[in-house]
């Protein structure tokens, strides 16, 4: 029992530390449990065969189809077109819809697919989006404890109850808790988000990455300073080559974000100039118009030297269709892109970012913390939290938003934003979707949980939800499938070794004769506190035997306290390293570590005191 103790220990040290990979932290304690033979080796590897991580490695395929059919954005897309311009109602829009999508798919990806549409709609209110990110982080953990499926927690308590031989859990057992820690979360943090996060860079609010005009990204990244117009000329030596050939990007540090060409079509009512965005097999015309940016003395010099026309000193700003004076925005848009502490273009320099190969956008500028380079940035190697100036066509713009684990398309400009570009795939995703959700929640549909979602994961690859099944596996988050597999075994070695017993034991003995409402209160709290260090996860695996060790020590029911094993690991806000959608928005939000302090901290003590007396009132003891 020492060396279980001590293992157990070490690996909430090295979680704690956050140095090593929490799977391989895991994978070394499951890999001395064997080699101190506490567990046979099928025992230590029973958590790779277990239900809930198959189970896991499911929703992840059925999450990221949901995703990259762009279905679960059409929904809250249209929900929160419902907001108007009314900061109370965006506000409880944006947790309702946040909790509800997030009862159904991971937090995190539920995060990442709602900010870009927050920031845009929080802008077009005129409201600083601060006020809403940590808000919609914490409203997608709150919305995971309404369904079996919402949150790993949930699924480890299912587990744990199966396997002493209690009644399962349905789907929506968990519902009436959700609801009620969706709406303490509304009411707390109505008062305080507005007391602590709506005055954040109010009066700077140029500084505040969101979906921005086109005119106040023009302004901010001083667009209208470089941005020229030149004419390709009878006798223009760039006549009928391309740009490749030309290298004009290289040979001057100049870049040709859009060509107008007169349109072939001369009715009245069709259009007669056409927008091009600047490619490298883009071959130029004469009386091509060239939007070029860049320095001013860099312009004349490729003018002169290549027989073009500089129609005018200067382009005024981004307008929303075509114009002699100005550059579209209305089929060739610009956005902004915040860099995720994991993307692969960290420390790459722009030029080698492939943006304009494989979606083809142009990087116009950086803007890093306060400042903003917007010459020579071809060599500008990037870093994380950087925030890019991109532009390219609305599809091209739309198909960056497909890679959130790499970026987020923050700067959208509003008019744009409600445009949401719908795959033709997301009916059939909805479709297999409710299949999942109707067969794990009525019971004469006689297909196991685990096997619907399978074979919803199957279905979502077979019907092209995906291009392909490599797309399907970069989904599924690996870490966290290990992670679960690896220390599932540790409950068991906490079992055999007597240790969950001892736990129990010297709960029970210190809380137990103050009645069951204080032990759960202690069982509660503890698993509140370990995990702000260790995942949710992680922690509902070690707390959920000892809670249901005690409950049965003091002879009442063990679904209060494995209940609150699952609320307390999940309910975890005053850290921003305590779950993965807290993080996400950090950045975004422009919050410091004090920001979840103030804001979370009550949060977390108050929903933990609501739950201490709700819980027994929907399952007593």
């Amino acid at each position: 029992m020492i060396t279980t103790l001590v293992i157990l220990a070490l690996s909430a040290l090295f979680f704690v530390n956050g140095k090593i990979r929490s799977d391989l932290v895991a994978l070394c304690a499951l890999v001395l449990l064997m080699v101190c033979k506490i567990l046979t080796p099928e025992e230590a590897l029973s958590g790779f065969s277990n239900p809930i991580v198959i189970m896991m490695v499911g929703l992840f395929v059925v999450g990221g189809a949901i995703f990259k059919t762009g279905l679960a954005k059409m929904i809250s897309s249209k929900i929160l077109q419902l907001a108007g311009k009314s900061e109370l109602k965006l506000f409880i829009l944006i947790m309702v819809v946040t909790a509800f999508i997030g009862a159904f798919v991971s937090n995190t990806g539920t995060v990442a697919l709602m900010l870009p549409i927050v920031v845009s709609m929080a802008m077009n209110a005129n409201i600083n989006p601060s006020r809403f990110l940590m808000p919609l982080a914490f409203a997608s953990s709150m919305g995971g404890m309404a369904t079996l499926i919402g949150t790993p927690p949930n699924l480890v308590v299912q587990e744990a109850l199966e396997n002493a031989g209690f009644d399962s859990l349905s789907f929506f057992s968990f519902t009436p808790v959700g609801l009620v820690c969706v709406l303490t979360g509304i009411i707390i943090l109505i008062p305080l988000s507005k007391i602590f996060l709506a005055k954040k860079d109010d009066n700077n609010k140029k500084e505040t990455s969101g979906g921005r005009t086109p005119k106040e990204l023009a302004q901010k990244y001083q667009l209208s300073d470089n941005l020229y117009r030149l004419r390709v000329t009878s006798g223009s030596l760039v006549c009928n080559k391309t740009l490749q050939e030309l290298n004009i990007t290289q040979t001057y540090n100049l870049t040709i974000l859009e060509i107008r060409r007169k349109s072939p079509s001369q009715g009245r009512f069709m259009k007669t100039v056409d927008q091009k965005l600047a490619g490298p097999d883009t071959e130029l015309k004469e009386n091509d118009i060239l939007y070029v940016f860049g320095a001013f003395d860099k312009i004349e010099l490729f003018a002169r030297e290549n027989r073009l026309s500089l129609t005018e000193s200067r382009v005024a700003e981004f307008a929303g269709g075509p114009s002699d004076e100005k550059l579209s925005v209305q089929e060739i848009g610009i956005a902004e892109v915040l860099l995720m502490p994991d993307s692969k273009l960290i420390n790459k320099a722009v030029k080698d970012s492939g943006f304009r190969d494989k979606y083809g956008v142009n990087i116009l500028g950086i803007q890093r913390k306060n400042e903003y380079i917007l010459s020579d940035i071809k060599e500008v190697k990037m870093h994380s939290g950087d925030i890019l100036l991109i532009q390219g066509t609305w599809d091209s713009i739309a198909r960056m938003s497909h890679k959130q684990s790499q970026w987020v398309v923050l700067g959208q400009p509003v008019e744009e934003a409600s445009k949401v570009t719908l795959d033709y795939k997301a009916p059939v995703a909805a479709l297999i979707m409710t299949g999942m959700i109707a067969a794990m929640v009525f019971d004469f549909i006689p297909i196991p949980p685990v096997a619907a979602v399978l074979i919803a994961a199957i279905l979502m690859v077979l019907t092209g939800c995906f291009r392909n099944v490599e797309d399907a596996y970069k989904t599924i988050n690996w870490e966290s499938i290990v992670l679960i597999a690896a220390m599932l075994p540790m409950s068991l070695a906490l079992e055999k070794t007597g240790a969950s017993n001892l736990i129990s034991e010297k709960l029970v003995s210190g809380l137990g004769d103050y009645g069951p409402l204080v032990l759960m209160a202690g069982i509660y709290f503890t698993t509140s506190l370990l995990t702000m260090f260790i995942s949710n996860t992680a922690t509902a695996v070690l707390v959920a035997p000892i809670a249901l060790q005690s409950a049965l020590a003091i002879g009442v029911s063990p679904y209060p306290f494995l209940l609150a094993v699952t609320v307390g690991a999940s309910m975890c806000f005053a850290s921003p390293f305590s779950t993965p959608p807290n993080a996400l928005v950090m950045s975004a939000g422009k919050y410091t570590f004090m920001d979840y302090v103030k804001v979370g901290m009550p949060l977390q003590i108050i929903m933990g005191i609501v739950m201490i007396f709700i819980l027994p009132l929907l399952f007593p003891f």
